[in-house]
């Protein structure tokens, strides 16, 4: 059983990377096939979409399941994953926290027009600490209401919004993103949260091949200066032009080595250039290459 998906520029597109959580989260990864489509406008959105069939659709992300429907918005693919696969948590199985992962994943799909319009994402790099005005400033206050409620009625033991890793966070992860480019995330629930998401290895693995292979888009970069990423130090590593390897074999498709990286004096290969470099970009997110190390 395969779905399809299609996603933006990994850097940039919010909602895609939502909906990659929604499979590499939940343990179905190797259920789906991605296409990255890289548009610059809204009207390239449509002209792709339609190159692949799928013209009636108009928005990435968009999920074809097994069976041919289309699912081009983000909680009918949440939804959708969540009725075919009963036996996976993608929700709280306690009513309490159900009902309000629930709640709250629906006013972050349907709210936060400031934020969403005027503060885009950008995995590429941060920003120096930015004053938000008086209409976003109020969105912030709801989003720390919001996480701070969920917590307290919820009584998480880890990190996340409701019990363990739910919908609900993997819609909220594209606005921790967003909230920590800015320095945004300077309230105490948010603070934690938005840390969280950015510490998440799924998160960490998305960011490292978005760098490692998506264009810069201008329209999506602020007009200030930029400052260091503020998710966790990454393990320094380097490509370098060749071997020889400590392993003769890609820890990801088993196939010969070709590309090479140095990590602590150390060389290690890979079947092509985007294995190396999203390695490079983040190693210990990696769990296949960490086995090598």
């Amino acid at each position: 059983m395969t779905y399809q998906l299609y996603i933006g520029n990994r850097l940039y597109f919010s909602w895609s990377i939502a909906a990659y959580l929604m499979f590499e989260k939940f343990g179905l990864s190797a259920e789906v096939q991605t296409t990255v489509l890289r548009p610059e406008t809204e009207a390239d959105v449509r002209r792709m979409m339609a190159e692949h069939g799928l013209g009636h659709a108009r928005t990435l992300p968009t999920a074809i399941t097994p069976e041919g429907a289309v699912l081009n918005d983000s909680m009918a693919i949440a939804e959708e994953l969540a009725s075919r696969n009963p036996d996976i948590a993608f929700w709280p199985t306690d009513p309490l926290a159900r009902g309000t992962a629930r709640a709250l994943a629906n006013e972050m799909h349907s709210s936060f027009g400031g934020l969403r319009s005027h503060w885009p994402v950008n995995l590429r790099t941060s920003n120096v600490a930015q004053t938000p005005p008086p209409e976003i400033d109020a969105e912030l206050d709801r989003l720390e209401v919001l996480w701070t409620h969920a917590r307290t009625v919820c009584a998480p033991e880890g990190p996340w919004l409701c019990g363990a890793y739910s919908l609900v966070d993997a819609i909220f992860a594209p606005m921790a993103v967003r909230l920590a480019g800015y320095d945004f995330h300077t309230r105490p629930t948010t603070k934690a949260y938005v840390e969280a998401h950015l510490a998440d290895p799924a998160l960490r693995r998305w960011r490292a091949m978005g760098l490692a292979n998506e264009p810069r888009l201008a329209k999506f970069e602020l007009d200030a200066p930029e400052a260091p990423w503020r998710g966790p130090a990454v393990r320094a590593a380097q490509a370098v032009e060749a071997g020889p390897s400590e392993n003769d074999s890609c820890p990801y498709s088993g196939r010969p080595v070709t590309h090479f990286m140095e990590m602590e004096g150390r060389v290690f290969g890979f079947c092509n250039a985007f294995c190396r470099d999203k390695t490079v970009n983040d190693p210990e997110a990696w769990p296949k290459f960490m086995a090598l190390v």
